[in-house]
Order: C-alpha cells, then structure tokens, then sequence
C-alpha cells in the first residue's frame, strides 16, 4: 500500500509541476481573480456552481470570500448554488439540467461572475448556468480540466488544470486554483493583510 500512496504523490505532484510551467493558465489565474476583485469593488457578487466534488470546492470557494481566508477581513459577497431546497425542487420541477441556471436566473445581474466548475467541461447543467449568465451579461468563469471543452464558448477566462486518467488529479489542483484566485482578490482589495508585519 505504501508503494500506491507513494505513486498517488508523484503523480499529484507532476501535474503541479505541468501547471505551474503552463504560463498561459498562470496568467488566466491572474486575469480571472482581477476580475473577482474588479467585480466586488464595483459592488457585483460571485455565484459557483459544480457537481458532486465540484460542488464542495464551489462552496469553499464562496465561504473563502464571504467567511475568512487567512486574515480577517470584510465579507464578500460570494455565493455557491447548493442550497438543497432549491436544487431538488429544480430538479423536481424542471429536471436537473436546470437546477443551476434558474438559481441564476433569479439572483445573477449584469456585473456578477459565475464560476463554473467542471472536471470534464460539459455537465449539461453546468453548461445551462454559463448560457444564462452569458444572456444576464455576467462574466464567466471556467475551471475545468479538457482544453476547448463544450463549456468554453460560453467563457470569458478558462483555466484548465492537467490531469491523468481519472478526475481526481485535476480537482485537486482545482482547490489550489480557487486558493490563487481568493488570495490575488485579498491582495488587490486588502493588500494591508499581506505587508510584512514588523517585529
């Protein structure tokens, strides 16, 4: 079993090492959490939305900005799509290709960002969410893990993280992506937090 752990490091390691010699997507990293602290500072909110473990990195992705990353500081107004009253009366109602673009539908505004979070890039109600924040003149936001996936025509910045055979390897640079994003946002709007505190 230590070998298996031992091959799951390396492996996990080789695809950090992919990204961070990507300088593209460094750069998209960079444009899209200029984009989040652009889009707060001119009073807009942030939605996420994901399946399944794509879901749980929305959520921390949206209580990193409205809760606390590392110092504390003033909420922001992020918000992930995984309300269960809204998602199985969705589903039940309309079919769950539908369950994030009506949540967007009835808060997204003109000047908000979706995040939309997809190993595979082309989760039907993913895609949905993207197309109606598309039509409410939001920006968009694509996490994924497949260059030029069916997600990426409703995308205003893409980044796409390496992967191997299965997901796993590409979520788990995912929450370091979301880590970048959050901390480029503390930077831009509270650069206090990270001055180098004198003894």
């Amino acid at each position: 079993m230590l070998e298996h752990i031992k091959t799951n490091l390396v492996e996990a390691q080789g695809c950090l090492t992919a990204l961070l010699a990507d300088e593209t997507m460094l750069a998209r990293c960079a444009k899209a959490g200029d984009l989040l602290a652009e889009t707060f500072r001119e009073s807009g909110r942030a939605f996420s939305c994901g399946n399944g473990g794509s879901m749980s990195d929305a959520m921390h992705f949206a209580e990193e900005l409205s809760g606390r990353y590392r110092e504390n500081r003033r909420a922001l107004p992020a918000m992930a799509i995984s309300d269960p009253g809204h998602i199985s009366c969705t589903a039940n109602d309309f079919g769950y290709e539908e369950v994030f673009s009506r949540f967007i539908e009835a808060h997204g505004q003109k000047g908000d960002v979706l995040l939309c979070i997809t190993t595979s890039g082309k989760s039907p109600n993913i895609l949905k969410a993207a197309e109606k924040a598309k039509e409410l003149e939001m920006k968009v936001v694509g996490l994924t893990g497949v260059a030029d996936s069916p997600l990426s025509p409703f995308v205003d910045i893409e980044i796409v993280t390496p992967g191997v055979k299965f997901a796993d390897r590409v979520q788990e640079l995912h929450i370091k992506v979301i880590h970048c994003l959050v901390e480029v946002v503390e930077r831009r709007l509270f650069p206090y937090l990270y001055e180098e505190k004198s003894l």
